[in-house]
């Protein structure tokens, strides 16, 4: 061979080489883990497939399932909204939100104050992009803020956003989109459409929309860490699906809702496996609490219509959205990351979502702030046992009610009630109060059925007095707001 062709020869399988050795370090497993963070809305803990649900087929889900980790013991801070977003963003109870309120409407004058640091923020300190693709509400531009540029998702950490500004049953409820040039409702963002509940196409288009822009982000950054937040609107009510599945579940409207999801979700894994860069992705998925129950016996609601069957279930639990029965706190958990995290598992280990960001944090890389509480735990030795001594606290959770304030606390298998939170004004024949708390065994007794608080009374007055105690620190401590 011709000496000059040899070394042409040479200097290409080099190139060759370095790319493809660069291209493994990219995607390999030492590279910081992309995160993919799933949020649906109103899903209840019956609402699938692998919990049990005979008729609503979420084969993706169960297959995520299948590659991560299953929590059979999954929770949320708040029955409602805003509180509980606001809780999975940055690890902290909604007491110290400021928010004042489980939900904050568009008129609300407040929003996630500016000083708050959310997943989004610290992973993007960190070298992430990071997209949201869904609803916010955790704040509006409105007169009564000043239209704060801090009210919408880029002034939290966000590169960018489509989605809604609220729950698409707000009469103005808004599509937005971020844009550089945009102007409206404030600088940065276009309004892509208004009057959500009068906009039958859009609102069809909603779930589809969060999943194209999903699809987008991840094949733009497919060669750096990126973390994408996809809040789905639905199975809020009221439910819209596009035309591909309606019709197609046999459990009716509900059902073709979520099974669209479920098609959604194994959209976005088909892309990440597409892509060669699903094993170094953690996928996290749930929803922000339970099901709306209160309209599961309604026929004629002005908004809604007929609600009866199309709500769907928190079995084996009591009640749903809006109550602090374990109906509206315990949701779907399921986390996946097949690089790290041995597959296939029920957990029974109880977790929460505050104890997403301390986790996602140490993963990634990213300090935890310590000039503020942070109330989750880092939980990778639940996750990856083999890999890491059991570090995480025991777990201690409050439950809390409309006024962001805790109504309940569990701690171990016991969980004490000092008031009975619920929309449907149902107590189920049970009185709570501080002189009188309620106290459950709820690994045994699920469906919180047996107050066994005369019978234990030493443990009664140590989980009111730790409730107590919290109460004390978070009115003290205050929030960004005071």
């Amino acid at each position: 061979m011709n000496l000059k062709y040899l070394k042409i020869s040479v200097i290409v399988l080099f190139i060759v080489v370095i790319g493809i050795k660069g291209q493994c370090q990219q995607r390999g497993p030492n590279k910081k883990p992309n995160v993919i963070l799933i949020f649906l809305d109103d899903s209840g803990y019956g609402d699938y497939a692998h919990n049990g649900n005979p008729t609503i087929k979420t084969p993706n889900i169960s297959r995520l399932k299948d590659s991560g980790v299953n929590f059979t013991q999954f929770y949320v801070t708040s029955p409602a909204c805003s509180a509980s977003r606001y809780s999975l963003l940055t690890g902290r109870y909604p007491g110290r939100s400021g928010l004042g309120s489980w939900v904050i409407g568009p008129a609300a004058k407040r929003y996630i104050h500016e000083k708050e640091i959310t997943l989004a923020d610290g992973l993007k300190s960190a070298g992430y992009k990071t997209g949201m693709f869904g609803k916010w509400h955790l704040g509006t531009p409105n007169d009564l803020n000043g239209f704060s540029h801090h009210t919408l998702p880029l002034a939290h950490g966000f590169d960018e956003w489509i989605g809604t500004n609220v729950s698409h049953d707000y009469n103005d409820a808004m599509l937005l989109k971020s844009n550089p040039n945009g102007k409206a409702p404030i600088a940065g963002y276009e309004v892509l459409a208004k009057n959500l509940p009068v906009n039958i196409e859009i609102s069809e288009s909603l779930t589809g929309i969060c999943t194209k822009g999903a699809i987008e982000f991840i094949k733009r950054n497919k060669d750096k860490p990126f973390f994408a937040y996809i809040p789905y609107n639905m199975p809020h009510l009221g439910l819209f699906v596009s035309d591909k599945f309606k019709g197609n579940s046999r459990r009716g409207e509900l059902g073709d809702v979520m099974e669209e999801i479920d098609a959604s979700i194994g959209d976005i894994i088909k892309t990440l496996e597409d892509e060669g860069i699903r094993e170094n992705t953690i996928v996290i998925f749930s929803s922000d609490n339970g099901p709306w129950i209160v309209f599961s016996n309604r026929k004629d609601n002005k908004k809604y219509g007929d609600t009866r069957l199309k709500v769907g279930y928190a079995a084996p639990f009591r009640d749903g959205k809006g109550s602090t029965w374990e109906g509206g706190h315990r949701v779907p958990g399921i986390i996946s990351w097949p690089a790290k995290i041995k597959g296939n598992r029920y957990e029974q280990t109880p977790i929460s979502t505050l104890d997403i960001l301390p986790t996602i944090f140490a993963i990634a890389g990213v300090e935890t702030p310590t000039d503020r509480t942070i109330d989750g735990r880092d939980i990778r030795a639940i996750l990856m046992p083999e890999r890491f001594e059991k570090l995480q606290k025991p777990f201690k959770f409050y439950y809390n009610y409309k006024d962001n304030m805790p109504s309940a606390i569990r701690k171990d298998a016991w969980k004490l009630h000092i008031r009975i939170g619920s929309q449907t004004n149902n107590n189920y024949g049970f009185v709570a109060s501080r002189e009188t708390p309620l106290l459950f065994q709820v690994e045994e007794d699920l469906g919180e059925r047996i107050d066994v608080a005369k019978q234990q009374t030493e443990l009664t007055i140590e989980l009111l007095s730790d409730l107590e105690r919290f109460e004390k620190q978070i009115k003290e401590e205050g929030s960004f707001w005071d």
